[in-house]
């Protein structure tokens, strides 16, 4: 679901606005009716005071109970009076004009009041004959109710705004938390902390906040890895730089002391001419590193590409078999014929310089469904099996030794390291990708892993490409 930040703030303050209201309403008419009610002391007084007028009247007459009322009448300062089940008065009392013709009968002291009458009502006491009925009007000072105003103040303005106040916190800390996270891991990030990330103290959600915690993280992971990548590159970089410099100063003192001068001029233009390819492959796979290209602008047929690469390389190498096995004709769309050559061209290169004299290098295309398949196999002594991904990092070599004994063409490039790496890349770049596995005959009982305990029975590498197609091209038949 999109945008479920959106609904879940949605869902939540309208929940939250309806137990308000609910709130609001059912607290209001729970304290309203709470406080519709005699104090259960002001309810015996008035039970007290009918009480006794029914004993006075009983035992003393009605004067005695007339004199009893004006009593009460002055103390409350109040109307009441004595009537009959006829509503005939006595005891020198009278109805009210106000009540004379709408008066039926009194109200219960246990009875709820209106506390939006103005008027107070006619409280009822009755006595044992159920014939004679004790009225007095509610005195004020016994009318409940008088919290009120405060009350509905109170319910209706401090109550939404504490329950409104909360709310808000709670959406406060709802949205602020992953981004509070966020905040941390970027000032970690940018205070040096490459390893900072935003999802490790997260907690668990799902919604767009959590995406952009993610995003975060990918971004710190990828920048972070491109400034360890550069860092290495460029202490790999000058540390291989150091070996040439130190052989043109050597050469720089022979060409001074004009000590065979012809041999210190040529070394000057070998070391010069290793340092610029030194340097423009390592700026080639700096910038395939960082910017992570897609090249993806050329049609071409890749057998030709093929078979150019290998002609070249036979000539390079005319004391290695270089075997070719290819369909007619195999179309590639959206790539790049410049970077998928230099890429092929240093695979291919890198197998004829590691496989002995005399010894064949197989390279074959086939098609698998929408990709292309090259493998490149030599018959060298192979990679130890926990190195097999290594080979693809630049400035990596199994046995730096091993470039510079036994092999003619040590002045060629990716002799640093460097081949495989930018061919990974660039074989990236067009979007394929590339991996070695070590290979042994038919028959062969030793395992792979035999170059760790020194035997020597390898039949060499394999590295396989897989590049996409990127359209419903065929072979040729």
């Amino acid at each position: 679901m999109k945008n479920k930040l959106l609904w879940r703030l949605c869902a939540f303050i309208a929940v939250g606005t309806v137990l308000l209201f609910w709130a609001i309403a059912w607290l209001t008419n729970h304290t309203e009716t709470s406080m519709s009610f005699l104090d259960k002391a002001h309810q015996e007084t008035l039970y007290a005071y009918g009480e006794e007028a029914e004993e006075i009247y009983l035992e003393k007459g009605e004067e005695a109970l007339a004199v009893f009322l004006k009593e009460i009448r002055t103390k409350e300062n109040t109307w009441l009076a004595v009537v009959n089940s006829q509503m005939t008065t006595f005891a020198d009392t009278k109805m009210l004009d106000e009540f004379a013709d709408r008066f039926q009968i009194g109200r219960s002291p246990e009875w709820k009041v209106h506390l939006y009458f103005s008027e107070n009502p006619v409280m009822e006491v009755p006595f044992v004959d159920d014939n004679t009925h004790f009225l007095i009007q509610l005195p004020q000072r016994m009318r409940p109710g008088s919290l009120l105003l405060a009350t509905r103040l109170a319910l209706q303005i401090a109550l939404p705004l504490i329950i409104l106040s909360l709310l808000s916190f709670m959406l406060y800390r709802h949205v602020m938390t992953p981004l509070k996270q966020l905040e941390r891991a970027t000032k970690e990030f940018a205070n040096g902390n490459l390893e900072a990330r935003a999802m490790a103290a997260m907690p668990e959600r799902n919604d767009e906040l959590t995406t952009l915690a993610q995003t975060f993280d990918k971004m710190a992971q990828r920048t972070s890895s491109l400034i360890y990548n550069q860092r290495s590159l460029l202490a790999d970089l000058s540390h291989e730089l150091r070996t040439p410099l130190a052989r043109i100063d050597m050469a720089i003192d022979f060409v001074e002391q004009d000590i065979n001068r012809e041999q210190a001029l040529s070394r000057l233009r070998y070391e010069a001419s290793t340092m610029r390819e030194l340097v423009e492959d390592t700026l080639t796979f700096a910038w395939l590193n960082t910017e992570s290209p897609q090249l993806n602008s050329d049609d071409f047929d890749l057998v030709e590409l093929i078979n150019v690469i290998c002609e070249d390389a036979r000539f390079e190498y005319p004391d290695r078999a270089l075997c070719v096995s290819t369909p007619e004709y195999a179309s590639i769309e959206k790539s790049s014929q410049l970077a998928l050559g230099q890429a092929l061209e240093n695979i291919i290169r890198n197998a004829l310089r590691h496989t002995p004299q005399q010894s064949k290098v197989n390279v074959t295309l086939v098609s698998d469904n929408n990709n292309y398949i090259i493998t490149v196999t030599d018959e060298g002594t192979g990679v130890p099996e926990s190195m097999l991904d290594a080979i693809f990092e630049p400035f990596f070599r199994v046995d730096k030794a091993r470039a510079a004994k036994n092999y003619v063409h040590a002045a060629k490039r990716s002799g640093f390291g460097l081949g495989l790496a930018l061919a990974k890349r660039q074989i990236a770049a067009v979007g394929g990708d590339i991996s070695a596995c070590n290979r042994v005959n038919k028959g062969d009982e030793q395992s792979n892993n035999s170059y760790l305990t020194g035997a020597t029975k390898q039949t060499g590498l394999m590295v396989t490409i897989n590049l996409p197609k990127f359209s419903d091209a065929a072979f040729a038949n």
